[in-house]
């Protein structure tokens, strides 16, 4: 089994996102009132190749979201995000200098809805595009444009598949459900960031990667138990953050968050999440 990670394009978001002053439900108001701004941060899509066929783990950004902020209403869109890409960087391009065709990619698995997470869409009329299904539930509608997820950006095809996590506890993570036959391919509950969020485990052999999406933006403050600005329930997220730390703490775990601007070179290098510093945040 091979993983390619894709970084399609930089963000930029506000400090208050990558760690709140105050987490919780009013988090999000200290995202808005912020001056602040991160350095740019990549945004990573993951193409798994499994002999069941290419996993495609979120699609990334695409070009058209630079337009999409200067047109947009939303006072996140406007204020809190900025996004810069060329075309031949979307996740659909990328594939292709690899060798791998938008029909090679059997699924596509989105973390959560949110719009860097899933502007590549457009790429994969012919994949199953599979979501937790309370996280769909929310993306829909007026009350999803209200909550951020920007519907109109999906492409008018667009009938993503509800990924039901049924399969049980999958070691610290209370529910799960394998993607692949072989069960290498594993989906693992891990809300907080959204309250549906869902990450990517692969087993691959002397190490377990770990997809993370938005858990945390960077491995740092997975250790750390950071909490986002966007998370609206503090105590949720803090709850996943320990189940990663309990994961990597009991079998070498390689963490590779969205915007991690070293989760390239980790996977690369299989560079697994330090013993001693587990050991030291596993409680």
């Amino acid at each position: 089994m091979k993983v390619h990670a894709i970084r399609t394009g930089s963000v930029k978001v506000k400090l208050a996102q990558l760690a709140a002053p105050r987490p919780g439900p009013l988090g999000v108001v200290g995202v808005l009132l912020d001056r602040q701004w991160s350095d740019w941060l990549p945004t990573y899509a993951w193409a798994i190749e499994h002999r069941d066929g290419v996993i495609l783990v979120d699609t990334g950004q695409a070009s058209y979201l630079l337009e999409e902020v200067r047109r947009s209403l939303h006072p996140f869109m406007r204020t809190c995000a900025q996004f810069e890409m060329e075309p031949e960087e979307e996740v659909g391009p990328q594939l292709q200098a690899l060798g791998i065709a938008a029909r090679d990619v059997t699924q596509v698995v989105l973390t959560h809805m949110h719009v860097d997470h899933d502007a590549g869409l457009s790429a994969f009329p012919h994949s199953r595009i599979r979501v937790a299904p309370g996280e769909l539930a929310k993306a829909k509608g007026m009350a999803g444009t209200l909550r951020g997820y920007l519907p109109r950006r999906w492409p008018a095809w667009l009938d993503a598949e509800a990924l039901p996590l049924t399969a049980g506890a999958y070691g610290p993570f209370a529910a799960s459900q394998p993607l692949t036959a072989d069960g290498s391919v594993i989906a693992v509950a891990t809300p907080g960031h959204t309250a549906d969020h869902l990450s990517i485990i692969v087993e691959d052999e002397a190490a377990a990667l770990f997809l993370a999406g938005d858990t945390s933006y960077s491995e740092a403050a997975m250790l750390a138990g950071t909490i986002d600005g966007i998370s609206p329930d503090a105590a949720l997220t803090a709850t996943t953050l320990a189940a990663i730390r309990r994961f990597a703490a009991e079998r070498p775990t390689v963490y590779l968050p969205t915007h991690d601007p070293d989760a390239g070179s980790r996977l690369e290098r299989r560079q697994i999440v330090p013993r001693q510093r587990q050991e030291n945040h596993a409680a």
